[in-house]
């Protein structure tokens, strides 16, 4: 599902160069749950960037779902990231002016599909993180929990192959966050692919596999029950 074969990223040149990746390889198998855990500069949110195609490698090569996506142009990774990737940021990441349906119906919109065809998917997503009543409501009339919830709508209504989730539970209490770790799981039993980096244990748990970085490279890669 995923590959990735001596990923570095370098950011600045000369002195002022700084390495957050150096040589990666990592292969996740479709269906899989992944976290990845270490601590600040270890290069996790630069993978997850790179995964998602929020930025490019240095060098190396990173394909998803039998498609290379280093070196592709902008505009078809726009497109790849689109149709392909689901995006949960710590930070939720919402147009404060639309709706909690527009919010959520913003990528198939921008895929050219008309109002029409795409309500019933959002009203299905919306409903299926228990949305269906605030599905009117703007971001600033909801609550972190909400918003993040609307957010995972979001990154499921595409049916992504991948979910690439930063940091989801950062600006939760425990209660809300593992109402959204459960979301974020049973997207991942529906059959997508779930990188998850977090700094907390207790959401690293819920991957099948954990992978720890630091200083720009994987230091321990371990499966549930290894």
């Amino acid at each position: 599902m995923i590959s990735l074969r001596r990923v570095r990223k370098v950011f600045g040149h000369g002195d002022t160069a700084v390495c957050a990746l150096g040589g990666v390889d990592l292969d996740i198998p479709a269906g899989q749950l992944v976290s990845v855990v270490g601590p600040s500069g270890s290069g996790k949110s630069t993978l997850l960037h790179l995964l998602g195609g929020l930025d490019q490698p240095t060098e190396g090569e990173i394909v998803i779902g039998g498609t290379p996506i280093s070196g592709m142009s902008d505009d078809e990774i726009t497109v790849f990231r689109r149709r392909k990737i689901g995006f949960v940021f710590q930070f939720f990441n919402l147009l404060p002016t639309l709706t909690a349906e527009e919010n959520v119906a913003l990528p198939l919109l921008l895929d050219g599909r008309g109002w029409r065809e795409v309500r019933p998917k959002v009203e299905s997503v919306l409903d299926q993180v228990g949305l269906g009543r605030r599905r009117q409501h703007r971001p600033d009339e909801l609550s972190g929990g909400e918003m993040q919830r609307v957010a995972i709508a979001r990154a499921l209504v595409i049916d992504p192959v991948l979910i690439l989730a930063d940091e989801p539970t950062g600006n939760l209490d425990s209660r809300t966050g593992e109402q959204v770790l459960a979301l974020v799981r049973d997207a991942n039993r529906g059959g997508a692919t779930v990188v998850l980096v977090t700094h907390d244990t207790h959401a690293a748990s819920y991957g099948s596999r954990t992978v720890t970085m630091q200083d720009g490279g994987i230091v321990s890669d371990t499966s549930r029950g290894s």
